[in-house]
């Protein structure tokens, strides 16, 4: 299978790689980090490859995915995973420059990905698009206003995208669950460590996203959880 994966520098992305990986798998994947980007191009090579984008830049994507998909390949999944998460602090109180950054991440460089990617795969009629969610796209806490807002766009604009798609195609807003990433511990502090690990998680996550398919398209569902 080939899989595009954006975000694939560390946490869940670099776990879903791994795990893709050796499952068998062609994985191309993107992130901001190009240290890690060198480090995976060195780990992993052809028919793998890694390119340093930032997902918020269309010019960019539109590069990416041009090189990605110029033999006519379009990708069997693509995983939009890559996300900020905002400073701990009341709604009234986030800079309109941070707010700005996480919006241009979370859902205008999911939209990104997606106006570059899935028009090939349209034009094939087949593939799966998961759009990373969170618990927190399905319920709110405090000081996390602007993550939640984000992530319940991404819910918003999957089950939309879902409604557009050819029969024999997916859109699925994906939750993965809770997991001691660094993103959760810039929130949770050490109350994250009595979470899953990543590499743990993508022993579990990986097959399952792997099973999602047409009968999902559409469908709020989480990790081993099935559909919510």
């Amino acid at each position: 299978m080939r899989i595009v994966i954006t975000g694939v520098t560390r946490g869940l992305g670099r776990a879903l790689t791994e795990e893709f990986i050796k499952a068998g798998h062609t994985v191309i994947g993107c992130g901001r980090a190009g240290d890690a980007i060198f480090d995976l191009r060195m780990t992993h090579g052809a028919p793998h490859d890694f390119s340093c984008v930032d997902v918020a830049l269309d010019n960019k994507v539109a590069i990416w995915a041009a090189k990605v998909l110029e033999n006519d390949s379009p990708p069997d999944l693509l995983i939009n995973n890559a996300a900020l998460m905002n400073r701990l602090s009341p709604l009234w109180e986030q800079e309109d420059r941070e707010f700005t950054k996480l919006v241009d991440v979370n859902i205008r460089g999911v939209q990104n990905v997606i106006r570059h990617f899935v028009p090939a795969m349209v034009a094939k009629k087949r593939g799966v698009i998961v759009n990373l969610s969170s618990g927190w796209g399905r319920s709110v806490s405090p000081e996390v206003a602007p993550y939640c807002m984000s992530k319940w766009a991404i819910e918003g604009l999957t089950k939309a995208l879902a409604s557009e798609l050819p029969a024999g195609m997916a859109a699925v807003p994906l939750n993965p669950g809770v997991i001691d990433t660094d993103m959760l511990r810039s929130c949770w502090a050490d109350g994250a460590a009595g979470y899953p690990k990543a590499e743990a998680w993508a022993k579990t996550a990986a097959p399952f996203i792997l099973s999602l398919g047409p009968r999902q398209n559409g469908q709020s569902v989480s990790v081993g959880g099935g559909e919510d």
